[in-house]
C-alpha cells in the first residue's frame, strides 16, 4: 500500500471505476474489483465511436497516451472516445500493491486475460453504455486482451489491431515469462511476496530488467549501438539508468501478477482448446501487426494466427527496437503503426 509510483502524479488523469464484485476463471473474487480508466475524447451521439485500448505488462494508461494518441493520429481524440482501461495488476486498476490486508500480496488471487476482458466488457456495456466497439487495439498484453476481445465477443468488436502480441502464448514465451518471474522470487527480500516496499526486492527488480532488456530490445538494437541514440552513453548507462530505473519503482507482486496471465494467454480456451475454432469466430476486421525483430511474439507466431482469422491483413512493422518498439523510441515504427491503425479505422466494416 502507498507505492507513490501507483499515483494520479504520475500516471494521471485517470478515473476509477468500481464495477462490483469480479468472479474470476481460477476461482477467486476481487471484491469492490476497480477499474483505472483514462479517456480521451467524446462519445458521439450514436456511442459508435469508442476505442478501446487496454495496457500491456508493466504500463499504465500514462505510456499508451505518450506514443500513441494525439490530433492528427489514427487515435485521434478529435474524432474518437479512447478508452485506456489499465489492466488488473497493473498497480491503477485492482491489484497486490493496492488490494488491503488480507487479499492483497502474496494472497491476491489469479487473474487471466479473460477476466480483464470480463471486466473491460462490464465497464463499457453498463457504464458508457456502448453496443459496438469502432475499435479494439493494444500491444503486446494489450495484444492478447485485443484477441480475447474479439474471440470472446465477437458482435461487439468491429475492427481489432493485436500489435506485438500472440492469441495464444508459446512455449517458448511461457519460458521466458518464467525466467522474469524467478528472477524476482529468487531473491531472497521477496519474502514470499511480504517485502516492505520494491527497495527490499532491489537485486531481484535488477535482474528481471536485465532479462527483460535481453528480450525485449533486439540484437540488431545493440549492434547498432541504439541506446547513445536515447542519450545513454554505455551499455551499463542504458541498463541503470533506463531499464532498471524504469522496473526498480515497481511493485514486484504487480510484476508477478500480470507475469503470470501474460504466459497462460490463450484463447482456444474459449473453444475447447481448438485454436483454430477459437481465431474462426472472429468477425472484427482485423490487422495482425507485429515487430519483425521481437523476440517475445515473432512475426513467425503472429502470422501463423493470422493464417487463421478471417478475411484478416498482415501488417508487419520495420524496426530494429525489436518487441519494445512499443515503448515508441522508433519514430519509424510509431509512424508506420499509425499509418496501419488509419487503413483499419478507415476500412468498412458491417
Amino acid at each position: 500500500m502507498g507505492n507513490s509510483y501507483y499515483s494520479q502524479d504520475v500516471h494521471g488523469p485517470y478515473e476509477l471505476h468500481d464495477i462490483g464484485n469480479l468472479e474470476l476463471e481460477e476461482g477467486g473474487t476481487i471484491r469492490n474489483c476497480k477499474l483505472a480508466v483514462a479517456t480521451h475524447g467524446r462519445l458521439n451521439a450514436a456511442k459508435d465511436n469508442c476505442i478501446l485500448m487496454p495496457t500491456w505488462y508493466s504500463g499504465t494508461n500514462k505510456i499508451l497516451e505518450q506514443v500513441f494518441i494525439g490530433p492528427g493520429r489514427a487515435l485521434d481524440p478529435e474524432r474518437y472516445c479512447i478508452v485506456i482501461v489499465n489492466q488488473l495488476g497493473n498497480g491503477l486498476s485492482a491489484s497486490p500493491s493496492n488490494t488491503p490486508a488480507p487479499g492483497g500480496a502474496a494472497h491476491f488471487p489469479r487473474i487471466r486475460i479473460g477476466d480483464d476482458v470480463r471486466a473491460q466488457h462490464r465497464f463499457v456495456t453498463q457504464v458508457l453504455g456502448v453496443e459496438r466497439l469502432a475499435m479494439v487495439v493494444g500491444g503486446s498484453m494489450g495484444a492478447q486482451q485485443t484477441y480475447e476481445w474479439a474471440v470472446r465477443y465477437p458482435g461487439m468488436v468491429r475492427r481489432a489491431a493485436p500489435i506485438a502480441g500472440t492469441a495464444r502464448n508459446t512455449e517458448h514465451d511461457f519460458l521466458f515469462g518464467e525466467t522474469l518471474c524467478e528472477a524476482i522470487t529468487s531473491d531472497p527480500g521477496f519474502a514470499k511476496g511480504f517485502y516492505r516496499g520494491p527497495e527490499d526486492v532491489r537485486e531481484g527488480l535488477l535482474r528481471h530488467a536485465r532479462i527483460m532488456a535481453v528480450m525485449g530490445w533486439s540484437t540488431e538494437f545493440f549492434q547498432a549501438k541504439r541506446y547513445r541514440a536515447l542519450g545513454f552513453s554505455s551499455i551499463e548507462d542504458f541498463m541503470v539508468n533506463f531499464m532498471f530505473a524504469y522496473f526498480s519503482v515497481m511493485d514486484p507482486n504487480n510484476l508477478l501478477c500480470m507475469a503470470w496471465k501474460w504466459m497462460r494467454g490463450d484463447v482456444a480456451r474459449l473453444a475447447g482448446g481448438d485454436l483454430r475454432a477459437a481465431l474462426g469466430r472472429i468477425t472484427a476486421k482485423t490487422f495482425v501487426i507485429p515487430m519483425s525483430t521481437d523476440m517475445f511474439f515473432p512475426p513467425a507466431d503472429c502470422q501463423a494466427e493470422w493464417r487463421l482469422i478471417p478475411d484478416a491483413e498482415f501488417r508487419p512493422v520495420e524496426t530494429i527496437d525489436g518487441h519494445l518498439a512499443l515503448f515508441g523510441a522508433d519514430p519509424a515504427a510509431v509512424a508506420q503503426i499509425d499509418r496501419h491503425l488509419k487503413d483499419l479505422l478507415a476500412a468498412k466494416v458491417a
